[in-house]
């Protein structure tokens, strides 16, 4: 048997803990790449990426997600908002991320029984807007992980802002995210570094054709996005447009109707960590679509992440005032 070794790009992950925050819980931010934190459009489930995308026409609405991830494993997210008018909007949500059962051995390899893991975070958001331009947001999360018998806490939080003109149809946001300290680490330590992320967009819209565009920086904390495996190897791993790239995430949303939207996204750094060299596939892609009526929303999106496959995202909003009227 030959085996060659070629170097490899990958992804550099694998550095924090709690990096269930990471996932989206969207189904149009899904859609149009995975992340967005500019597109102010009325959906509860996007200040999940940027407080400061909470609206006060949010008032009242119910948001929840369901994602289907590899090997059986699930995340969510549940939000409700409350508008007070003068003193900024506020939502309250939780989101989880099952890992599903595992069977328990001792040493000897003896079947024990089973267990569980999953991890949670809690939500409560505040945003105010400035003026009829700026708005700015922030969101306390506490942090909780229960793997078996091992048990972890933290606690971050998410600053944002906001800038929007309707005249240009333009749309900006920047947020840091997940900024914070563990409480206990599952070995009972802590001070284990949590996924640190200042991300940035803009997104723009077009006055006489139903199509809108994003551009997403993420990690902006991070200049450097390549990792090489053979350290040994002088070829360098991608010249600064390649790592540029891996900053990237592009979206289009198209709007047939008012009551319909189709999105369309890439997430180059995924693609360039997750595609195989023999077969590149779609990865990194996504694709979604979405209905808007009265008393609810439905999204879905879908996400590929690899050659061997992709992950699903349904997202519903409730406006429970419209479904009750008389």
């Amino acid at each position: 048997m030959l085996i060659t070794l070629l170097p490899l790009s990958g992804q550099a992950g694998g550095d924090n803990t709690y990096e269930f925050l990471n996932l989206s819980h969207s189904a149009f931010a899904t859609a149009t790449g995975g992340i967005t934190v500019s597109d102010d459009r009325d959906d509860l489930s996007l200040p999940y990426w940027n407080p400061a995308l909470l609206r006060g026409s949010m008032d009242n609405d119910i948001s929840l997600s369901f994602s289907t991830w590899f090997a059986g494993i699930t995340y969510g997210h549940a939000a409700w908002a409350m508008d007070t008018e003068r003193r900024g909007t506020f939502a309250a949500g939780v989101s989880f991320i099952s890992y599903g059962h595992f069977t328990e051995a001792d040493a000897a390899g003896n079947i024990t029984g089973t267990f569980t893991a999953a991890e949670y975070a809690f939500n409560a958001a505040w945003s105010f807007q400035i003026d009829s331009s700026f708005t700015v947001g922030i969101a306390l999360k506490p942090v909780f992980s229960h793997l078996e018998r091992y048990f972890s806490a933290g606690v971050c939080t998410d600053i944002g802002a906001t800038w929007s003109n309707r005249r240009l149809l333009l749309d900006a946001g920047v947020v840091i995210r997940n900024a914070g300290f563990q409480i206990k680490s599952h070995t009972g330590r802590g001070g284990e570094p949590l996924p640190l992320e200042i991300i940035a967009g803009v997104t723009k819209r077009l006055a006489h054709a139903p199509f809108s565009f994003s551009l997403t920086l993420r990690h902006l904390e991070k200049p450097d996005l390549t990792y090489d495996y053979d350290p040994e190897d002088d070829t360098p791993a991608g010249g600064f447009g390649e790592n540029l790239l891996r900053h990237a995430i592009i979206g289009v949303e198209i709007l047939p109707a008012d009551s319909f939207w189709m999105g369309f996204g890439l997430n180059y750094g995924r693609r360039a960590e997750m595609r195989l060299e023999q077969r590149t596939g779609v990865s990194g892609f996504s694709a979604g679509f979405g209905f808007r009526t009265g008393s609810f929303d439905l999204a879905y999106g879908r996400e590929a992440f690899h050659p061997a496959g992709g992950t699903n995202h349904l997202t519903v909003t409730l406006r429970p005032e419209m479904i009750f009227k008389k």
